[in-house]
């Protein structure tokens, strides 16, 4: 089970306690999207995406009624969803090799009065840094992918890959690092090419 200390409850965790069946569709319209693109990014195709997402979905319905109403109000819920996700596709590509899709919608923040050519930059940049996070360690990676790509909370990232608070901030952190020298030494390169 996935419990944050210090967090407020979680309405449709409360919701859930109280009526599983009624209430756990209203879970699947809040999270399906953010599932699926965390499953995407996992698996990088679209159909392994959405068989991993609705297993994760069935999974978690199916622990849930198990579990009694105090246990579910405690529930992180974003974080046990999140964690169930990477738990269904680990165990469905276990030995098999991902394939890292670009992370595309990273950058809401595009401007649509950019000038074309920057434009064209900011998709290579972005497609650059996905092959990079591509490349690292998987407990990197994931920490990386669930703290910046799906916005989650320090100390939900730690529950969702079952790690102590400590290892999680040192495994972004040298993440981070790896990323920025990697990404410098690319763009030495490349001026190095030019």
């Amino acid at each position: 089970m996935v419990a944050i200390a210090g967090t407020a409850p979680d309405p449709l965790a409360e919701a859930l306690a109280r009526d599983l069946d009624g209430s756990f569709e209203a879970v699947v319209r809040e999270y399906q999207d953010r599932l699926y693109s965390f499953a995407l990014r996992l698996t990088g195709r679209r159909e392994d995406a959405e068989d991993v997402a609705q297993d994760a979905f069935v999974r978690a319905y199916r622990a849930l009624q198990g579990y009694g109403a105090e246990r579910v109000r405690a529930l992180a819920l974003k974080a046990w969803l999140y964690r169930i996700t990477l738990n269904v596709a680990r165990n469905r590509f276990r030995g098999k090799k991902r394939v890292f899709v670009p992370l595309e919608d990273w950058d809401a923040s595009d401007d649509p009065s950019d000038r074309p050519d920057a434009k064209v930059e900011k998709r290579r940049e972005r497609a650059d840094l996905a092959t990079l996070v591509a490349g690292l360690p998987e407990r990197y990676k994931n920490a990386i992918v669930l703290r910046y790509v799906e916005g989650l909370r320090v100390e939900e990232v730690a529950a969702v890959l079952k790690q102590p608070l400590g290892t999680t901030k040192s495994n972004l952190h040298r993440a981070v690092n790896a990323l920025r020298d990697a990404i410098s030494e690319s763009r030495r390169d490349r001026r190095q090419a030019s």
